[in-house]
């Protein structure tokens, strides 16, 4: 892993996102991926799973917004600080997040293992 490859992995994660496409979130993992949304659930298992997950993500958000910095790349993984702001559906409530990404990738740029951290406002 270096840092072009995690940088070009954060881009296509946050257009997917923006995008509110959930296939193309979902083609950024590996068939076996584990996301990890919060610390202490049990993971999302595989790229069904994940796919499952970002189908439901974007119905509840619209006019969103990512961005990144990348703080750290080692050869096994890469730490990024996140945020992201959109408007709740139905609500029509501006919200923000602020968070922390640890991603490990494989041979190919796709996600094995995805861990979150993030708080939420209104």
């Amino acid at each position: 892993m270096d840092p072009e490859s995690f940088e070009g992995w954060l881009d296509a994660y946050g257009r997917a996102w923006e995008a509110r496409n959930p296939e193309a979130a979902a083609r950024l993992f590996t068939d076996d991926a584990t996301y990890y949304e919060t610390p202490f659930d049990e993971p999302i298992r595989g790229h069904e799973g994940i796919l499952e997950y970002w189908s439901e993500v974007p119905r509840s958000q619209e006019n969103i917004r990512f961005s990144h910095e990348v703080l750290a790349v080692t050869e096994g993984m890469g730490v990024a600080h996140w945020k992201a702001a959109f408007t709740r559906l139905p609500s029509n409530v501006p919200f923000e997040l602020d968070g922390i990404f640890l991603v490990k990738l494989d041979g190919d740029g796709l996600c094995t293992e995805f861990r979150e951290w993030w708080h939420g406002r209104e």
